[in-house]
């Protein structure tokens, strides 16, 4: 076990981990530290405790001491030198006529390097920029390309719910946001009305996501059919997540009727939980009954006739015979195409041997007419010898 502490940067930044020592500091110490980038003034933004080392990355940099008041007077002074860099690296950018805008810019705590991020849409070839910068500045110069959400989170603003920014008030790391979670929380789809102030998606779309996805497990959507206590067959109108009531059209008599109930007065299919899944036993013993040897068993079941057949086990039961069928298909589909084969070889095997067959023919046709005309010609030509031979053998 290690006894690390907290430290931040800059408002709303990362939280990295250094070893307290002995000093004794808590919550909101100004602290300086050594990074990678340099000697840093920090803030604790929690007392110190204890984790497991495999959880700590190594090295574990210790704190250096703890800032005086020359420390803070020193860093507050770096934040005003901070605007004039500011102006200076902007008046270069517009004379080397580079296509990047320029975000902030960053002192580190002992003025050893001077940070500044952009934005850009492409690569900037920014070497002269540098070398300018650092005749003017007589010290390391570093430009760190950003994102557009990385952009907001350095400026801040107000969103449209009247408050700052999440991401420049307390949000370390940005979060995976999706267009499914919009879905979830039923919003407007229109991009205006769920994008932040940097064109993404809200960031705080994700902080009520677990809640919402919780309670629509919970209810049918609407369009779904669903049975009430009393055996009543309707469609979902409306959900009500947070009273967790449905308002139900269900047929009475020759009229339909729009009827309010609570989740528990109704049955239907629940949607799966993403993730890890906490079930109950009841949901436990339903998701057995999913198992092919438990069909008999299943069917038995909803046969009874004081039980009434609910929209989920209907569907517990479709589940359960969709397979049979599908393998049922798909076999009588390979039968079928095995059975076009065989026809189609048989057809082609038939085609070859009729050819064959008349090209036989052919041969003996022609070499029957060949031996034919031999023979004639052959006895025409003896006849005519010994024609001659007798007329000879009398002149003679």
């Amino acid at each position: 076990m290690k006894t690390v502490v907290g430290v931040r940067f800059r408002n709303a930044g990362k939280v990295y981990f250094f070893e307290p020592g002995t000093y004794e500091v808590k919550r909101g110490t100004n602290v300086i530290v050594e990074t990678a980038r340099g000697i840093e003034f920090g803030t604790c933004v929690n007392d110190p405790y204890e984790v497991e080392d495999d959880k700590v990355v190594a090295p574990l940099k210790p704190i250096m001491r703890i800032a005086s008041e020359t420390d803070a007077k020193q860093a507050s002074d770096n934040r005003l030198k901070e605007k004039d860099a500011y102006k200076i690296c902007q008046k270069k950018i517009h004379e080397h006529n580079l296509e990047m805008k320029l975000i902030d810019a960053e002192y580190t705590f002992d003025n050893s390097k001077i940070l500044f991020y952009f934005t850009a849409e492409g690569r900037v070839d920014f070497r002269e920029l540098v070398k300018d910068l650092a005749g003017v500045f007589r010290t390391r110069i570093e430009l760190r390309q950003v994102g557009v959400r990385d952009e907001t989170k350095i400026l801040g603003g107000m969103g449209i719910c009247g408050r700052p920014l999440c991401c420049h008030s307390y949000l370390s790391d940005f979060v995976p946001v999706s267009i499914k979670m919009a879905k979830e929380q039923n919003l407007s789809l229109n991009p205006s009305k769920i994008s932040g102030v940097c064109g993404r998606l809200m960031c705080c779309l994700n902080n009520e996501e677990e809640v919402y996805e919780e309670q629509n497990r919970k209810l049918p959507s609407a369009g779904d059919y669903v049975t009430t206590a009393l055996g009543e067959r309707g469609i979902v109108q409306s959900v009500n997540i947070f009273r967790e009531t449905v308002r139900v059209l269900v047929q009475n008599g020759d009229e339909k009727e729009m009827k309010e109930y609570h989740a528990d007065e109704i049955r239907f299919k629940k949607r799966r939980k993403k993730g890890k899944l906490e079930l109950s036993a009841e949901e436990l013993e339903q998701l057995k009954a999913l198992e092919p040897e438990d069909v008999a068993e299943l069917r038995a079941e909803l046969s009874k006739p004081d039980q009434l057949k609910s929209d989920y086990e209907e569907s517990v039961s479709e589940e359960v015979e969709r397979p049979v069928k599908r393998e049922r298909q798909e076999r009588n589909d390979r039968n079928e195409r095995a059975d076009r084969n065989d026809r189609s070889d048989r057809n082609e095997q038939n085609g070859g041997n009729q050819q064959r067959k008349r090209n036989n023919r052919n041969r003996r046709r022609n070499r029957n007419n060949g031996n034919s005309g031999n023979n004639s010609n052959g006895n025409n030509s003896g006849n005519g010898g010994n024609s001659s031979n007798n007329r000879g053998g009398q002149n003679a």
